[in-house]
């Protein structure tokens, strides 16, 4: 019998049961096919990825970049070399929250609905979207460099930025199970943005991604001590313009592989039983 004869309850005890790893990579691949095909029908769909960086990066360079450098006992040029490998370490965070509310979407649209009526691994549905985000992320993160240069930063280690880039890649598939679990769970796309808006400000904000801890109040500098972009920020600066960078790194995985291990099968396990 064929997958378009099966019925969806066939299929999804089809799906239920072992499927080997190289039919799961199959899946997988397909699924990524389809959703890069997807992009290239819906090409505004990549606009967060070009303007983002593009924004933050003039934003935050020449509104704030005089002020904070010369606090940091430069100018506008030292700031640039502070910033950008903090908003390298803000890609992988805000297109996470992207893969929350495109698959919230998908679920509301039916797209998830015809993939669960198909035997192929619920595990692979998921895999797929965040492939293709770190694809994104990947396109952003380019586009950021390119205007980082434009502006004035330079790149002292070549090795060190391909580093913090697959650093930031492995902390951003982390993040994104936490979205894919609030895309699953929560009833539309807005809700997503707002629930994610609620994590990602504090998290973006009170960390040393933009500014210096330095002058921060006493809790607030507790509160960016174990939080996990802060660390991701310093070790990309570490690699990237050189210093120490093994406790933040440590620090950076630990959160990573956490994430991973708790919310990935969580957010599987909301699919497969998602009413």
């Amino acid at each position: 019998m064929s997958a378009a004869t099966l019925s969806p309850t066939q299929a999804a005890d089809m799906a239920d049961s072992p499927i080997s790893l190289r039919a799961h990579l199959r899946h997988t691949g397909a699924l990524i096919r389809r959703n890069l095909l997807w992009i290239r029908q819906d090409p505004e769909s990549m606009f967060d990825a070009i303007l983002f960086p593009v924004i933050f990066t003039l934003l935050f360079v020449y509104v704030f970049g005089g002020s904070i450098g010369k606090s940091m006992g430069g100018g506008q040029d030292q700031y640039v070399q502070y910033v950008v490998p903090g908003l390298m370490a803000m890609m992988g965070m805000n297109m996470a929250q992207g893969v929350g509310t495109g698959f919230n979407q998908d679920f509301n649209s039916g797209v998830m609905d015809r993939f669960r009526s198909l035997p192929i691994g619920r595990g692979s549905v998921l895999f797929a979207k965040i492939a293709v985000e770190l694809m994104r992320m990947l396109c952003a993160t380019a586009v950021l460099m390119v205007v980082a240069v434009l502006v004035g930063y330079d790149i002292h280690r070549w090795a060190g930025l391909l580093a913090s880039v697959g650093l930031s890649a492995v902390f951003g598939s982390a993040l994104m199970w936490v979205f894919l679990t609030l895309g699953v769970t929560m009833k539309n796309a807005q809700s997503v943005q707002a629930m994610g808006f609620l994590v990602l400000m504090p998290l973006q904000f009170g960390s040393s991604i933009f500014a210096p801890t330095a002058s921060m109040p006493g809790w607030l500098r507790h509160f960016t001590d174990y939080n996990p972009l802060s660390a991701l920020a310093d070790t990309a600066r570490g690699l990237m313009e050189g210093g120490p960078v093994a406790h933040d790194l440590w620090v950076t995985l630990i959160w990573s592989v956490g994430l991973t291990a708790v919310m990935a099968p969580v957010a599987i396990h909301k699919f497969r039983t998602k009413a």
